[in-house]
């Protein structure tokens, strides 16, 4: 006999346990307590068996039989619904410990472990906050495309384009940790090719003409400034490393009986230590700024309160200072006047003027030939490229 919600609703608890029979095996159980339960009784390979559909009334008389209509079509296809009910809730619990937010955090946990530079982390930690306010919350295997491209265009609104790529890339590898690791089966990245706004290749700004050259060097002797900023803007034209790698320098990382300077993999770019040739010029400039923070960890420190590097602006903002706009000359464009001028002079092999910028060749057995192969040539670049800058600057 096929129940009614009048039936239902009448239906008054007892000291024991009873049952309602609707058709197909559903029937609700009311308990002492007066909760009435959904349950489904079938046969499964022979055995027995009950699932649970839920309570009456968030589960009505109508949603039960739909339920079990659901799961008779299973039967018929040789799946047992019960089964199949406790898969969902597994992965459905296994999905809610296993959100974007939670793996991100442990990929950036599991990156940090392995070295990468404290400039890296840090950019990899803003752009997942980026991420996150949209995906953190979502099981990372059931995120789509779609969804991973609604942070991505809140940041291109804002034009800021190479950030949303960046976002991209760090969602990726995020998505592939989590394939790694057998939380997800797909990167939905891959399907966002093409997707976003491709931002205009600008390059850093740098004086490359000669008599601007000897202008400029003119001008940092000219500086009023603080005297380790000014000792920093006369070195890095003679060291050309990137601007990180010069105001984070370490007095342990500096041989001057040897006259060379190296800096550890920690702090380099391409993860591979550098060694760099110091010429009489660099080496004078160094033992003037030993005088003022040789008692201290850094050799550009920040003045206040000198336990922390110089800021990453501080060259930048000297330049400014000193009349030159960010489109004539920024703190890295020391390094494309050194690989210009030093290509335009022709006296140096190209490989041994790339392996003093530091750029990592991709082949390891090239890269340790090479590194070898080059060091006599670059000690001496690195004389003839001292006294080619005095001779701008006196011209």
């Amino acid at each position: 006999m096929r129940l009614t919600n009048l039936t239902i609703q009448s239906a008054e608890p007892s000291q024991r346990p009873w049952k309602l029979y609707d058709e197909g095996g559903l029937f609700l159980l009311i308990n002492p307590g007066g909760t009435k339960s959904w349950y489904l009784k079938y046969r499964f390979l022979g055995r027995e068996k009950k699932l649970n559909l839920g309570t009456y009334p968030s589960v009505s008389l109508k949603d039960a039989r739909v339920e079990r209509d659901k799961a008779r079509l299973q039967l018929a296809e040789g799946t047992d619904p019960a089964r199949e009910k406790r898969l969902r809730l597994a992965a459905a619990k296994l999905g809610a410990g296993n959100t974007f937010k939670i793996v991100g955090e442990e990929y950036l946990e599991k990156i940090a472990k392995e070295g990468r530079a404290a400039v890296t982390l840090r950019k990899s930690q803003w752009l997942f906050s980026l991420l996150e306010r949209d995906l953190g919350a979502l099981p990372i295997h059931s995120i789509q495309p779609a969804e991973v491209l609604i942070p991505l265009r809140k940041i291109e609104a804002k034009g800021n384009y190479e950030t949303a790529r960046r976002m991209r890339s760090l969602a990726g590898r995020i998505f592939r940790y989590a394939i790694a690791t057998s939380r997800a089966n797909s990167d939905p990245t891959q399907f966002l090719r093409g997707a976003l706004i491709t931002p205009k290749v600008e390059h850093r700004q740098a004086i490359l003409e000669p008599r601007a050259v000897g202008a400029l060097l003119r001008a940092i002797d000219g500086f009023k400034g603080q005297p380790l900023t000014q000792l920093a803007l006369k070195l890095i034209p003679h060291v050309f490393v990137r601007p990180g790698e010069l105001r984070r320098a370490e007095w342990p990382e500096f041989d001057f009986d040897r006259a060379i300077w190296t800096i550890p993999s920690t702090k380099m770019k391409m993860r591979q230590p550098h060694m760099v040739p110091l010429s009489r010029q660099s080496l004078e400039l160094l033992r003037e700024a030993h005088v003022l923070s040789s008692t201290q960890q850094y050799v550009f420190s920040s003045l206040y309160p000198g336990t922390r590097p110089m800021s990453e602006n501080t060259i930048n903002g000297a330049l400014r200072r000193l009349g030159y706009s960010g489109e004539e000359m920024t703190a890295h464009g020391f390094r494309a006047l050194a690989s210009t001028l030093l290509n335009e002079s022709g006296k140096w092999n190209p490989d041994a003027i790339e392996r003093a910028l530091g750029h990592q060749e991709a082949n390891s057995v090239r890269a340790a030939y090479y590194r070898g192969q080059h060091w006599n040539e670059r000690v001496e670049m690195a004389q003839w490229w001292s006294d080619h800058l005095d001779e701008l600057r006196a011209s």
